[in-house]
């Protein structure tokens, strides 16, 4: 391993002991942005389309283009050009994943990329709170590095290679500080406790993983201290070693995709994680005819073109530029969680769950067909996608899709300041039975015509225990916790107008 070691301190321009990072790299990206553009088409129309809850065009128009970059801006928003520009993305990303624009010519490949890019920032920066979430501003940064990852007739840039560890890193530590400097049960090594319960969509292991010993719960706090504020400084050491560390950090994050559902945190996090592991570690694991067929490991070194060299240059100095704001974001006692300190989400700042809730509330929205709202009436209830709701319903295993409206209304709980000026308006769908919004929801308990009454009440939710769920089937058990919204019709909501 004595080359490996040499390689890592010296780096060169080029990384011909990369190229297997940069196949699961480049096709890592492509499925994640395929993903993202399904989320889009089928999901954005209802909830920022032209009729949305919160429609785009009045972000198009008050915003200027400055502060929020995007195709919309140009062409203006309509819900037909969302949903072209969602397709085109999805068959771009495909091209990407079967590897058809890497064969093609470098200027040509790298046209590709940023196609995608530039689609995906025009969603992102016209899509309101629906895109808030920290692992869009992930995707565009790692996507927008993605263009200079080179093609067929390079070698992986080092410069990439080295940015790709930067990005992992800023994720990761970012990570780890918010909690060290947050809640002081994760000093005390027992937010894992309750995170399982409480984190915002459980999946079915969720359920097994809260019902662990406490030992358990104490390693896996430390375990995530480890990974998060320990691990991310191997990235940058020579090989194996940096290898090493990357791999148990993906294995953390696995183990996260196995207990949650966080949309593609996870996923994206490990792809960005391969960009530290050497080819020749890899082949010392895996079969070296797969790793030749699949990324031409083992071929001759390729070089990169003068002028690309130069260009990656460039890119390398625009995020040391760039990375001053997240470096002091994380080094300031007051540091922010997933922002983004300029309008293209390039070198954002990342971190979450540096507060867990110990408890959970969960909405329940009910209709009822009845002239008179009240206890006697014949309540239904309405199911979500993957948000608790029927107690014996066996929390889903959703990600890495992202059910946006499930994911909105599970902050509401923690503040009303969340249900910001989209919740009334989505009650007024429901009221109208609107069949947009009811498209992102479980089975419609109105089908033949909808409710003249809805009521949103709050329940305190619990998983079950080990006998509860033998002896009754339940994963959940609840309580009513009070009334969020009191019966309302449809002439009572607030932006009925806009229906």
């Amino acid at each position: 391993m004595p080359e490996l070691l040499i390689a890592g301190l010296i780096p060169d321009l080029a990384a011909p002991d990369y190229r297997l990072a940069r196949f699961l790299l480049e096709r890592g990206l492509a499925v994640i942005y395929l993903i993202g553009f399904v989320v889009a088409f089928r999901q954005f129309p209802a909830l920022a389309g032209e009729r949305g809850l919160t429609p785009a065009t009045r972000i198009v128009e008050r915003v200027p283009f400055r502060r929020a970059p995007s195709l919309f801006h140009l062409v203006g928003y309509s819900d037909a050009t969302l949903r072209a520009v969602a397709a085109v993305g999805a068959v771009v990303a495909v091209l990407c994943l079967v590897g058809i624009p890497q064969q093609l010519p470098l200027p040509v490949t790298m046209a590709t990329w940023f196609v995608l890019w530039a689609l995906y920032q025009s969603i992102v920066n016209v899509g309101g709170a629906w895109y808030g979430f920290g692992w869009e501003s992930l995707l565009l940064e790692a996507g927008f590095l993605a263009v200079f990852l080179g093609n067929h007739e390079t070698d992986p840039p080092w410069l990439l290679i080295l940015a790709f560890r930067w990005l992992a890193f800023r994720v990761e530590f970012g990570a780890g500080l918010i909690k060290l400097r947050g809640d002081a049960c994760w000093r005390r090594l027992t937010c894992m406790e309750y995170h399982h319960e409480t984190q915002p969509l459980p999946n079915p292991v969720s359920w097994f993983a809260h019902r662990a010993p406490r030992w358990y719960h104490r390693l896996e706090a430390a375990g995530n201290f480890a990974a998060q504020l320990l691990l991310p400084f191997g990235l940058f050491l020579p090989q194996p070693f940096a290898s090493v560390a990357a791999v148990l950090m993906i294995a953390t994050q696995l183990y996260l995709v196995v207990t949650g559902n966080y949309a593609w945190l996870n996923w994206i996090t490990i792809v960005i994680l391969v960009a530290a592991i050497a080819d020749p570690v890899a082949a010392a694991v895996l079969p070296p005819d797969v790793l030749a067929a699949l990324a031409g490991v083992g071929a001759p070194a390729l070089g990169l073109p003068a002028w690309f060299a130069m260009v990656t240059l460039l890119l390398a100095v625009l995020v040391a530029y760039l990375s001053w704001w997240p470096v002091r974001n994380m080094a300031s006692p007051r540091q922010a969680m997933n922002a983004s300190f300029n309008p293209f989400h390039l070198v954002n700042t990342y971190g979450a769950f540096g507060s867990v809730t110990r408890e959970r509330y969960e909405l329940v929205v009910e209709g009822t067909l009845a002239d008179r709202p009240d206890d006697d009436a014949e309540w239904r209830e309405y199911r979500f996608k993957a948000k608790p709701g029927d107690p014996r319903r066996m929390p889903p295993q959703v990600a890495p899709y992202h059910l946006r409206l499930d994911w909105l209304l599970w902050f509401i709980p923690l503040s009303p300041s969340y249900a910001g000026n989209w919740f009334a308006p989505f009650l007024a769908r429901l009221l109208a039975g609107d069949r947009a919004i009811l498209r992102l929801m479980g089975p419609n308990p109105f089908p033949d015509q909808p409710p003249r009454w809805i009521r949103v009440r709050l329940f305190r939710y619990e998983f079950t225990t080990w006998a509860e769920l033998r002896a009754t089937g339940a994963w959940w058990r609840r309580r009513p916790a009070g009334t969020f919204v009191p019966p309302i019709a449809l002439d009572d909501v607030v932006g009925v107008d806009e229906l």
